[in-house]
Formats: structure tokens, sequence, C-alpha cells
């Protein structure tokens, strides 16, 4: 990871530059975005469709060479909706494409390369069909989709379960387990009761910002403007 050199004072500038991004033209795509966002490069968040909302505190994090896309596919006889609880992490390359729905509760948290999908996007004899025959997919609470794992058309996934990196879900997973591999199949049977999920981070929402500024006060205190620059300027392994 490339060493932080800017001072305090640029980071805080960034924040707020990135917030108005947010407010003023990633949230009025959505149908519905809520409060206390926490977005990361906005500008590698794609989102097609009027009908793609998602709840409070979600955590979001683009990458330029890993766009974030969420689709809800309303053309024609189509209606596709993509409704995302609150507290959702989703991470660089996450793909949510829907024709008909798909629907995700709170605090579930998405690997990089995520793939959903609720069709399979062409008929499997008439290649011409554009959306093919779509089928509901449901995350329920706190589930964990790992890196690059792919969730096909009319599964539902139970809650507080995981899905292994790299997995291919075709099939329903129950509640409180985890599944992994082409196709998915069951690994481990979870303990029930024992689960912090992403809202436990908000109970205190002030509490928390006020801590991640004290974080980057204490990390960034000895960053000049002019070594800043400098490392802009002159730039080495460090930077």
């Amino acid at each position: 990871m490339r060493q932080d050199n800017r001072p305090y004072w640029i980071k805080k500038l960034d924040k707020r530059i990135n917030r108005f991004y947010v407010n003023h033209f990633l949230s009025p795509q959505f149908k519905s975005f809520g409060k206390g966002s926490a977005v990361f490069k906005p500008r590698f968040v794609k989102v097609f469709g009027a009908n793609v909302s998602i709840g409070k505190f979600p955590t979001i994090i683009g990458e330029q060479d890993a766009f974030i896309q969420l689709t809800s596919w309303d053309v024609g006889e189509w209606e596709g909706e993509i409704a995302i609880g609150d507290y959702a992490l989703i991470s660089p390359g996450v793909r949510i494409l829907a024709a008909k729905r798909v629907s995700i509760g709170d605090a579930c948290m998405f690997g990089h390369g995520a793939y959903i999908t609720d069709s399979d996007w062409h008929g499997i004899y008439d290649r011409t069909e554009v959306v093919g025959s779509p089928k509901e997919v449901v995350l329920e609470k706190n589930v964990w989709i790992g890196d690059s794992a792919i969730v096909c058309k009319g599964v539902t996934i139970g809650e507080n379960s995981i899905i292994g990196a790299g997995s291919v879900v075709t099939k329903d997973v129950p509640k409180n387990s985890v599944y992994a591999g082409n196709p998915a199949k069951l690994v481990k049977e979870l303990n029930e009761g024992e689960f912090v999920s992403r809202e436990s981070f908000f109970s205190d929402p002030k509490k928390l910002a006020d801590d991640f500024d004290m974080l980057d006060r204490y990390t960034l205190a000895k960053n000049s403007t002019f070594s800043w620059i400098k490392s802009l300027i002159f730039r080495d392994k460090s930077h």
C-alpha cells in the first residue's frame, strides 16, 4: 500500500469534494439513497435504470479498474428492481443486474468482483431474446458473498450464510451455512446466535465519524503541504 502523504487539511478537502459528488451526481441516480453513506471513488460507481435503491449507512468502494455496476433493466415489458438494505458493504468490481427483482437484506457484504443476477440475459434457444426468463434473487440479512462469486437467478441465500470466493450458486442456500465451489455445496454449518453484523458499527454514527477523524489527524500529523507536493513530483516506491 502506498503511503498517504497528504496533510490532514487536504484529506479533509478531498472528503468534502467526494461528498459533494455523491450528493449531487451519484445519489440522484438511485430511486432512494439512505443517509450516512461512505462512498469511496464514487466516479467509478455506475447506476443504470430507475429502480435501484439502497438503505442507510452503506459503504461503497469504487476503483478505476473495477467499476461497480448496478443495473435495473426497465425496458419494454421488464421492470427490474434492485433493493439493497441498510449497512451494505459493496466492494470494487461488484455487479448486480435485475430484470425482475434482486432483494438484498440488511448488513450484507459483497467481495471484490461478486456478480448477482436474476436472469440469463439471453434465451437458451433464442439467442436474440434479450432477457430470457428471469427469476427473483433474495439475499437475507447478514449474507457475505466472497470475491468473484456468482449468484444465479432464482436463488435464495439464507440469513448469515457465507458464499466462498469464486463459487457459483445455482440453488438455494439455507441460513447459517458456508457454501463454496462450482456448483456451490455445503462446506460448514454455522452456530446460531454468535453473529455480530455490520449494523453494530453504526450504533453511534457520530462517535464513529469522530473516531475516524481522530485517526486521520494522528496518522497524517507529520505530513506537510510541502512534503505532499514533493511526493507528487518526485515519486519513489513509498509514494
